[in-house]
């Protein structure tokens, strides 16, 4: 039986690109490459040198501190350089990729029949673990803990974010199966949140409780649903998995390979044809970007939504955990006066000069420029207005910019997680960077606490 769940607080983002339904084959990476610092404190420790020839689904490093945790490449060919940063951190893991892929064979398994702690290695082994990270903290989960319960997301309300109901169309047996493994992994439940289209592959999945969600952004964010549905407290563990990530993990189990195939959305302003690809787990983004051209050239390229993405050079490679990759113009100009004057091709919550609360289906060209310049916190509430966490955003803020554990506890930190404030980020007239304050508030409490 599906739960209905009401999102009040929050701003949709109409942004002009939005992709169109249509699917097509990106044309085939020569170069995939990992980046380690996509898995928030993992300190990478190599298993294959430079020049080794690898397999689909080999492991290619572990983490530093959990030689369990296996990370592995998504495509078959010649591992050809290890980059490395300050201080010999390993910045980035090329991979020149044959022609065609060969799959390491971890074998077809029925997680029906498995022991939770069986299923548990089989994941570990074939990589697949990553996919699975935790709150408090967002990070790579820890296998030895036992989650309260598991959440998965199937709503995107993010602005240009992948429609989920379209990429995970035909799925459904993919979507069984990891869901139903998972299910072996808590003694609570996994709840999968959907939109009330009805027409989400969730719909008449087993192992699930399925809860109908609606509202503005950041309805689709899982940190959202977790607080509606069954907030973390102190010493509680909850595991996240994306719905694509899934179909990896569900592909795994029916046929034995690990499979990095990715359905990305590629959407903006900036591109002329925004559409649907097929391309696979840290390709090269120019391999379809360049595929659908861009209608400006002084344009930024961001491996996931504009709101949470990171910026990459258009010849980059895509990020270990995006399904979207958002091309939108550079915003290196600026306006005469464009903080005195009416506003009417801007998004804002305020009445103070902008009209967009007056069409709120418009869909708006906007860039990357702040609109503003970085000064101490303004006092508006506006913060308030788009945060439907029951937690005080400002406060929860200074508390980590202080280094205060003893607030930051109280103030509900173990619930939340960068992406939770990246509404009150975009909306900020202080230009303070939210997402990185609780990034590091978070990376704070993990080291001292625990």
């Amino acid at each position: 039986m599906s739960k209905d769940i009401k999102i009040r607080k929050g701003l949709t983002i109409n942004l002009k690109g939005e992709a169109d339904k249509t699917l097509s084959k990106a044309p085939r990476s020569r170069t995939f490459a990992i980046r380690p610092k996509d898995f928030h404190l993992v300190t990478p420790k190599m298993t294959v040198k430079e020049g080794a020839k690898i397999l689909a689904g080999d492991t290619i490093f572990h983490s530093k501190s959990n030689e369990a945790i296996k990370f592995v490449s998504p495509v078959s060919g010649t591992l050809t350089e290890i980059e490395r940063g300050a201080k010999r951190v390993i910045t980035k893991i090329s991979i020149e990729a044959d022609q065609q892929d060969t799959y390491k064979d971890f074998g077809i398994i029925n997680p029906d029949s498995m022991k939770p702690e069986d299923l548990k290695q089989h994941l570990l082994d074939a990589g697949c673990w990553p996919f699975i990270k935790q709150r408090p903290y967002d990070v790579v989960a820890n296998p030895e803990s036992t989650p309260k319960a598991i959440f998965v997301s199937g709503y995107s309300t993010a602005p240009l974010a992948a429609d989920l109901d379209f990429t995970l169309k035909g799925k459904e047996a993919e979507l069984q199966a990891a869901l139903t493994a998972l299910s072996k992994l808590t003694e609570g439940q996994v709840h999968v949140s959907i939109g009330k289209s009805g027409a989400s592959p969730f719909n008449g999945l087993n192992d699930v409780t399925l809860h109908h969600i609606s509202g503005p952004h950041p309805a689709g964010n899982v940190g959202t649903q977790i607080s509606k549905i069954d907030p973390v407290n102190k010493g509680e563990v909850v595991w996240t998995v994306a719905a694509q990530d899934l179909v990896i993990i569900g592909e795994l189990i029916l046929t034995g390979k690990f499979n990095a195939d990715r359905v990305i959305a590629l959407a903006g302003s900036s591109v002329k044809t925004p559409k649907y690809y097929t391309t696979k787990i840290g390709a090269e983004v120019a391999t379809f970007v360049y595929d659908s051209g861009l209608s400006e050239e002084n344009s930024r390229v961001i491996s996931g939504n504009a709101l949470t993405g990171t910026q990459i050079s258009p010849k980059g490679h895509l990020g270990y955990y995006d399904n979207t990759v958002t091309v939108i113009p550079e915003g290196d100009d600026y306006e005469f006066f464009g903080w005195n004057k009416p506003i009417f091709n801007k998004i804002s919550p305020s009445r103070a000069l902008t009209f967009s609360w007056m069409t709120p289906k418009k869909k708006y060209d906007l860039n990357t420029n702040t609109n503003g310049e970085h000064r101490a916190f303004v006092v508006t509430g506006n913060y308030e207005e788009v945060f439907p966490l029951d937690i005080y955003p400002m406060q929860i803020l200074k508390a980590c910019m202080v280094k205060d554990l003893d607030q930051m506890e109280a103030l509900g930190m173990y619930e939340v997680a960068p992406e939770d404030f990246s509404l009150t980020e975009f909306i900020c007239v202080s230009k303070q960077p939210h997402q990185q304050i609780i990034r590091d508030g978070l990376d704070l409490m993990y080291k001292e606490i625990g």
